[in-house]
Order: C-alpha cells, then structure tokens, then sequence
C-alpha cells in the first residue's frame, strides 16, 4: 500500500423522492467519518444544475486509512445498509495524489 494521500469522489443519483434522507445520511456520515483518525476532509455537495445529484469529496491519509473507513461500522450502518438501496446511480473514483509534474 502507497502512504500518497488518497481522495474519493463519488457521485450518486438517489431515486426520485430519496433526496432528503440521503442529505441527511450524508451529513450523518461526515460527522461520524471526520472523527477517524486518517480522514483528512469529507464534503458533501449538491449539484444547482442538477438538484437530485450529490457530489462526495473524501480524503483520507492513505490506502489503509480508506479500508478502515470501508471497514467502519457507521459506513456498513448508513452506506451500505441505507443509502445504497436509495440511489439509481452511483459512480466512484478513487485517485492518489501525485507531486506537482
């Protein structure tokens, strides 16, 4: 495993009428997630073009800070076991930082 600083950017589409409890799982989930002690940032954003997409932007210190968000139970609580069955679509990246070229 790489010590890069790792970011995730995860765009869902929640099902029509899932909105407000997703906000709501996500605001719970960043409290919860900026208390690990490898998550370095967690934003959640929703589009003004599209109100119904909402961007989440992560950071986490490295590989094996994300595992164990992964492996977290709040994320097995509200992620998996809530807010996946509420999305149409989910898309995530998962990139490591570089130094500047």
């Amino acid at each position: 495993m790489s010590a890069a600083a790792i970011t995730v950017v995860a765009r869902w589409q929640p099902a029509p009428d899932a909105l407000g409890e997703v906000l709501e799982l996500c605001a719970q989930m960043r409290r919860q997630s900026l208390e690990e002690p490898g998550c370095l940032g967690y934003e959640a954003y929703q589009s003004l073009d599209e109100p119904r997409s909402v961007l989440l932007v992560e950071r986490y210190r490295d590989e094996a800070a994300l595992e164990a968000h992964k492996q977290s139970a709040h994320y097995r609580a509200l992620v998996v076991e809530r807010v996946l069955p509420l999305l149409a679509e989910r898309e995530v990246d998962i990139l490591r930082a570089h130094a500047p070229l």
